[in-house]
């Protein structure tokens, strides 16, 4: 879409609504010609208020909204409020050419319920929270009561968490095959079994001279996960060497929970499972995506459904306390009829937290790049519409949400658990409550402050190799962490 901006230069905010209100729309940023049929007009004007009016045309179709206020308080407050302003003309205007409410409405960020939590912070009750949602975002009744859930659990974990507790992640960016709807920077263990064994010396490096900082520093560990890609990729012997340096270098007297995503059910052995339970690991987290074996061809596993079963009765022999599954509305091949057998299939295996995402569409992914039918937003809706009865009905709860950009339908991803089972890092870092110290290739390490406001990130070299190789980078990255602390 043609983009013309007049009286401003707010194209983070034009460009964040286009890519919410309008998916597949690109910003370009030519001149507009009476020739041209898709196209945008954003004009700010300000006097006695700030007056936006956003003009739209797609594909021949065009709308009109006018939006304004007055602006208060500081000029940053007041930046904040003109960017409100536009947003909302632009929502309106995109509605009207549509005809679609998205479910959240007109905000565009990761974590939605952030607004709830910081008006329950306030000493706003439930319901003003929720009218802050749908009066000034246009956020839909069944979200905003959503968003109600989740964000008053992430007042409770930030009630929990004290000026230095952190939560560290150490990450393992190995598969053995890449997803179909996969972006991130993980390796098929097939094409790259020789940079295994020198990742994992590295990283046992960095967690041990991390540690040594973060004891140095006085912080206190209070969750710890690792991800990926699969760590149970990694060989028994290595998972085990891996855990130990953590052990060692950290006191995890105050340490709540560790978690480890066993992820693919092809690289769960009765061998890793017992180097989890022997270095204590609360929970595991196998990943189906789907029970339809169908759709796991689809997207590029190379096990079935048969096999998720067999790799759940492993696991249930270690009695680990919490056991999490994913599944993904929306894959390639799906259906609402089968989202719900693979639903009915996870539930019966009565794990106390389910874990519910919406396909996101990443560049790079195979399923954009091959072009792979996947199933329309009102598949989509089906599905997660039927998620929410069966999950309550089997006692579970929403405990953390967040989206992602082009996710199918503009929804968003749910984890769901029973009481008690909460994971509290998924809280922490989707919520923003406290720093999280991140180990590995494409390592994201997050230093937030005690109020909250200043958060300052350091990124690890993505891809293993580099990573293995300059080491200099995660030292840098750890005496950035450390200076943040600095009394």
């Amino acid at each position: 879409m043609k983009l013309k901006l007049i009286g401003h230069d707010e194209r983070y905010t034009v460009e964040q609504s286009l890519m919410n209100l309008l998916p597949g729309e690109l910003p370009v940023y030519e001149e507009i010609t009476p020739e041209d049929d898709t196209w945008g007009v954003i004009t700010l004007t300000e006097g006695e208020e700030c007056r936006v009016e956003a003009e739209l045309c797609l594909k021949g179709k065009a709308a009109k909204a006018v939006n304004s206020a007055p602006l208060s308080g500081s000029d940053y407050e007041k930046e904040g409020q003109r960017r409100h302003i536009m947003a909302r003309a632009f929502y309106k205007a995109a509605c009207e050419l549509t005809g679609q409410q998205p479910p959240w409405g007109m905000l565009t960020g990761v974590r939605p319920d952030k607004l709830v939590t910081k008006a329950l912070a306030e000493g706003k009750s439930a319901a003003e929270a929720r009218l802050i949602l749908e009066r000034d975002y246009f956020v839909t009744p069944e979200r905003s009561a959503l968003a109600l859930e989740t964000g008053a659990m992430a007042l409770r974990a930030a009630r929990k968490l004290e000026k230095n507790d952190i939560a560290v992640y150490i990450g393992i960016p190995f598969c053995p095959t890449r997803c179909a709807y996969c972006s991130f920077v993980s390796h098929s263990v097939e094409r790259s079994f020789a940079l295994v064994p020198p990742y994992v010396e590295a990283l046992i490096a960095e967690i041990r001279a991390g540690g040594a900082m973060v004891k140095e520093r006085g912080l206190r560990v209070r969750a710890f996960y690792m991800g990926g890609g699969t760590p149970t990729t990694l060989t028994a012997q290595q998972m085990d060497a891996v855990l130990t340096a953590f052990e060692e270098s950290f006191d995890l007297t105050h340490c709540e929970e560790i978690t480890v995503e066993a992820g693919r059910p092809d690289t769960i052995t009765a061998e890793k499972m017992a180097v989890l339970k022997a270095h204590g690991v609360s929970r595991v987290s196998v990943n189906p995506q789907t029970m339809e074996d169908h759709v796991l061809r689809a997207i590029g596993r190379r096990h079935s459904a048969g096999d998720i079963e067999e790799a759940m009765e492993v696991v249930g022999k270690y009695g680990f306390p919490h056991v999490n599954m994913d599944l993904i509305a929306g894959l390639p091949e799906d259906t609402p009829e089968g989202f719900a057998r693979s639903l009915e299939r996870c539930l019966a295996f009565d794990t106390d937290t389910v874990t519910v995402h919406t396909l996101a569409l990443k560049k790079g992914s195979r399923i954009l790049t091959e072009g792979l039918s996947i199933p329309d937003a009102e598949a989509v809706a089906k599905m997660l519409e039927m998620a929410s009865p069966a999950l309550r009905g089997a006692g579970h709860s929403p405990y953390y949400l967040y989206r992602q950009k082009y996710m199918s339908g503009s929804f968003e991803n749910i984890g769901w658990c029973r009481p008690g089972a909460e994971c509290w890092y998924n809280i922490y870092i989707m919520s923003e409550l406290c720093s999280i110290l991140s180990f590995g290739a494409g390592g994201s390490t997050k230093m937030v402050g005690s109020d909250g406001r200043e958060i300052q990130r350091a990124f690890n070299p993505k891809y293993p190799k580099e990573y293995t190789e300059r080491p200099e980078k995660w030292q840098a990255n750890q005496a950035a962490f450390a200076a943040f602390y600095r009394e």
